[in-house]
């Protein structure tokens, strides 16, 4: 069993490489796109094969993201015109969201970013420290 320090080092550890793979992310998405990574994140989790036309809420319990923040993320995207909603039919109060095709184009693009990304850095963590400065 691990040491309460070596438990706390191995935390820090992923901790470091989340943010700084989520910040090279979120850098590379905002040039290439406009989009923040949680923006990236909510189009990825539409694009999803199991995805079928999903709600508001649903989406929202999917992600980490509250139910709030998810809002004002399909909001970007909608006024990007990457996505649009609609309400449900059988309950007015749900609110479906679709992918247009530009959405779609776009979100082609992002996720080879973000297959490039993660490629680069999780073979660097796996090969050591980055010798970077």
């Amino acid at each position: 069993m691990k040491s309460d320090a070596e438990l706390r080092s191995t935390w820090r550890g992923l901790l470091d490489s989340y943010n700084g793979i989520a910040c090279e992310l979120d850098r590379r998405m905002q040039q290439a796109h406009g989009l923040s990574m949680s923006d990236f994140e909510a189009l990825d989790r539409l694009m999803a094969p199991s995805c079928e036309r999903p709600r508001m809420q649903d989406l929202a319990a999917d992600m980490y993201l509250s139910p709030s923040a998810l809002s004002r993320s399909v909001a970007r995207l909608e006024k990007a015109g990457l996505v649009a909603r609609a309400l449900c039919e059988a309950d007015r109060r749900g609110v479906f969201v679709d992918v247009t095709e530009q959405g779609r184009a776009v979100y082609a693009d992002a996720r080879k970013i973000q297959l490039d990304v993660l490629a680069e850095r999780l073979s660097e963590e796996s090969s050591g420290p980055d010798p970077r400065p």
